[in-house]
């Protein structure tokens, strides 16, 4: 029987009955045919054609296997990936969606028999997380990509400053515990006896004592015998000692103490702020920096440059001073600059980030330097060991 011209109906009613899905058990992988009943994939196994592809497959099994199996993979996996992401989704909704493609790669080409031992396959390999409920199989894809890979790097980085500024701040509770335990352990309390339990304890009170003359009518100074006698005993009265009689010693210990103690309420602040404003990146518009990577050549190597555009945060456009060019870099390629004192500098991480400050001395041994806000309401303020990577030059035309 000849095949059906185009606009017939039973070329009509044939392609309506192959628009949608067949049987998978009367279709051939290797010649990629479709058969509609028992009877036509009879004839189709029985074709020249189909030898020709059974003798190709006999030469080399493995070959055929591991590429049907790899395409039925990779397509399984991308449409899991593209969606649903990183969300629990059940493996056979997927698969559903998968084979409602007319032209996918049927699962008995491959080398796994079932969708089970497939999903076993994915978790073995670490491409998905998989777990096997009541309702069946669930698989959750496992991103790697690189962006995904270098954002959980960066909160894994943060996750570890915080947490590291969180020890320094317990420790530094901790020495000021011990501190003030070591301070208690100095001074010794002993009790109180007496040598002789008959022997009277007296206290006495030295007190100032001040005249009142008091006025009577017209200016006399007529009195009478009562009055008299009381205004003499009203004569002595007690007046409360100044202060210029207490030791000098104790108003300067009280007000050291004082001062201890606002010390410590400034430091515990510092150390607030200087965690919350703690960031990973650094770069400013304005400041000036060095080029340390050798990756562009020793054109641009340890040449400075003003940051004229902050890119991502962690990127930046950058000026050359001496040639005018314009390089793009990351800030792990650049450094910060140290001016002379007495020059201005942006305080670019720390507590005080943000801030346009005088660079007042470098302590070269120790990699700091001491500054002096000039601006904002903390204008004036001293802050001392500043690290050098804290702080960089301010360009100026």
């Amino acid at each position: 029987m000849g095949k059906a011209e185009a606009g017939t109906p039973k070329y009509l009613a044939n392609k309506m009955k192959a628009k949608g899905l067949q049987k998978l058990r009367w279709y051939c992988q290797m010649c990629q045919k479709q058969c509609r009943d028992e009877n036509g994939f009879k004839c189709h196994t029985q074709s020249e054609s189909h030898q020709r592809q059974l003798l190709l497959f006999a030469d080399n099994s493995n070959k055929y296997i591991y590429s049907f199996s790899k395409e039925f993979s990779d397509g399984y996996v991308e449409l899991l990936r593209r969606r649903f992401g990183t969300k629990r989704v059940s493996a056979n909704k997927i698969y559903q969606e998968y084979i409602a493609d007319k032209d996918h790669l049927h699962m008995n080409a491959t080398k796994w028999l079932t969708l089970s031992d497939y999903v076993k396959h994915l978790g073995r390999e670490g491409v998905c997380t998989v777990d096997e409920t009541e309702k069946g199989w669930f698989v959750t894809y496992i991103d790697r990509s690189p962006e995904v890979l270098e954002r959980q790097a960066k909160a894994a980085r943060k996750e570890k400053q915080e947490k590291d500024d969180e020890d320094r701040h317990m420790e530094y509770i901790q020495k000021q515990v011990e501190k003030n335990a070591q301070k208690a352990k100095t001074v010794e309390y002993t009790e109180m006896k007496r040598e002789n339990e008959d022997e009277k304890i007296k206290l006495s009170i030295k007190t100032n004592k001040v005249k009142v003359e008091l006025p009577t009518q017209n200016g006399l100074d007529e009195k009478k015998p009562a009055e008299s006698a009381k205004s003499k005993d009203d004569a002595d009265i007690f007046v409360k000692p100044s202060t210029s009689m207490a030791p000098s010693k104790k108003v300067e210990s009280s007000s050291s103490r004082k001062r201890s103690a606002l010390d410590d309420i400034i430091k515990m602040e510092e150390t607030k702020k200087e965690k919350i404003n703690r960031k990973d990146y650094w770069l400013a518009e304005g400041i000036v920096v060095k080029i340390i990577t050798k990756s562009l050549g020793d054109k641009f190597y340890k040449q400075k440059g003003v940051v004229l555009e902050v890119i991502d945060r962690y990127g930046g456009k950058i000026k050359l001073l001496d040639s005018g060019e314009k390089v793009k870099l990351d800030q792990a390629h650049c450094e910060t600059v140290i001016p002379t004192v007495g020059k201005l500098v942006k305080v670019l991480n720390g507590g005080y980030r943000g801030y346009t400050a005088i660079l007042k001395e470098i302590d070269i041994d120790n990699y700091c330097v001491s500054i002096e806000i000039a601006s904002g309401l903390l204008k004036g303020r001293l802050v001392h060991n500043v690290q050098y990577e804290d702080i960089s030059k301010i360009h100026y035309d």
